[in-house]
């Protein structure tokens, strides 16, 4: 549905150029859903049977069958604050799922419901458009609705059904609507699961979800995200560029693009291409991007000239414009990502490298520019011609 920036872009209705600009506009001016009484997803009602659901068993090490698309929605005891993000839920029987809580918003809420002793109530949404999926893995403020995300992504278009035997909300357009209640006294353990890295995220006690109510289309489709595939990678992976590139943007003249690369398992690398004014500018933009993202831990600074989606470009930079001696920066013991098999796991911390593989200012340009063959409009149609034929022979 999602495994491609181009598919993603068109369900947005944006071109990659606009992309960043859209996602911020919509952080910066959520717009509230509708809510409707009447929606696809509650032509069928029934009681709880999740082994009816093809819930799949993704790796061979895996603690069991894991739903990996579920985005959840969830309120405050008051109901004042709502919160809708991406976890994954491992089945345990027919009623009853774990949740993967990391310390978010959504963990914040079921902390404030287990203050009181109560559990939280939550709708969990699977088959949705994949703006809702994206606004879910955006972070907006504490108190900013995800859904306003969403539904400003997709021009006022977003409706919201209220779930009939809890108190959350899930989109309308759903393909299935679990409804439970995140248990504030029972825990079970939770992983492994491989996750963006590819590889077998740890073992944790983690909450037990009751499933109460379950709706869906009458013939519904059941979507599964592969972990650590290119559609995981890319959902969870691009808010977090949309936050490096504008937080890049207010220490820098101007900023082309940002890549979570593929080698970076789409969250610990970034790539990112400017333009700088003076010497400096791209050690600030690394230490920016640092701090947007978190997890981050290497970051490679590249002048425009420089494709962020080339590897072989990205590493050219680091071979031709990139000195260790001054161009490196080392941040040790920094918080890191729990998702990094080589940080320490206890203590969460790890070791930040920046490379500013951009040219000086200080030296003269011609030294650094790559090297271009010429070309006139009849060489173009040979070459073209050639690969024509390139082709038909495959």
């Amino acid at each position: 549905v999602a495994a491609t920036r181009g598919r993603i872009y068109s369900a947005l209705d944006v071109s990659e150029e606009g992309f960043y600009q859209k996602m911020i506009e919509s952080l910066r001016n959520p717009q509230p859903p509708k809510i409707v009484k009447d929606a696809p997803v509650m032509e069928v009602e029934e009681k709880p049977r999740l082994s009816k659901i093809p819930i799949l068993t993704h790796y061979e090490k895996d603690a069991g069958p894991y739903i990996t698309s579920a985005v959840v929605s969830a309120r405050d005891p008051e109901g004042k604050v709502e919160n809708v993000s991406v976890h994954r839920l491992l089945l345990l029987d027919d009623s009853h799922l774990a949740i993967r809580l990391v310390p978010r918003h959504l963990y914040k809420l079921w902390r404030m419901a287990k203050e009181k002793r109560t559990d939280l109530d939550v709708g969990i949404s699977i088959g949705v458009h994949p703006a809702v999926m994206l606004a879910a893995a955006s972070s907006p403020p504490f108190g900013v609705s995800e859904y306003g995300v969403a539904n400003a992504l997709l021009k006022g278009e977003l409706a919201l059904i209220r779930c009939e035997k809890v108190d959350a909300y899930v989109p309308a357009e759903a393909e299935l609507v679990l409804e439970g209640r995140i248990s504030h006294r029972e825990e079970v353990p939770e992983g492994p699961l491989v996750d963006m890295t590819g590889t077998y995220d740890a073992e944790r006690l983690q909450p037990v979800v009751e499933i109460v109510n379950v709706m869906h289309r009458e013939d519904y489709m059941y979507q599964a995200l592969l972990p650590g595939g290119p559609e995981h990678r890319l959902l969870m992976g691009l808010p977090r560029e949309v936050a490096v590139y504008e937080a890049v943007s207010k220490v820098v003249p101007k900023v082309k693009a940002v890549n979570l690369s593929e080698g970076g398992c789409g969250w610990l690398h970034a790539v990112i291409s400017l333009e700088k004014q003076t010497e400096g500018d791209a050690k600030n933009a690394i230490m920016a991007a640092f701090g947007a993202h978190g997890s981050l831990k290497h970051v490679v600074a590249v002048d425009t000239d420089i494709d962020v989606y080339n590897p072989l470009e990205v590493e050219w930079a680091l071979a031709t414009r990139f000195q260790g001696d001054r161009d490196l920066i080392v941040i040790r013991n920094a918080r890191g990502s729990t998702l990094d098999p080589s940080a320490d796991q206890e203590s969460g911390l790890t070791t930040k490298l920046g490379f500013d593989a951009t040219k000086p200012l200080t030296k003269p340009s011609k030294g650094f520019e790559k090297a271009e063959i010429p070309s006139t409009p009849n060489a173009e149609l040979i070459v073209e011609e050639l690969k024509r034929h390139i082709r038909d022979v495959r």
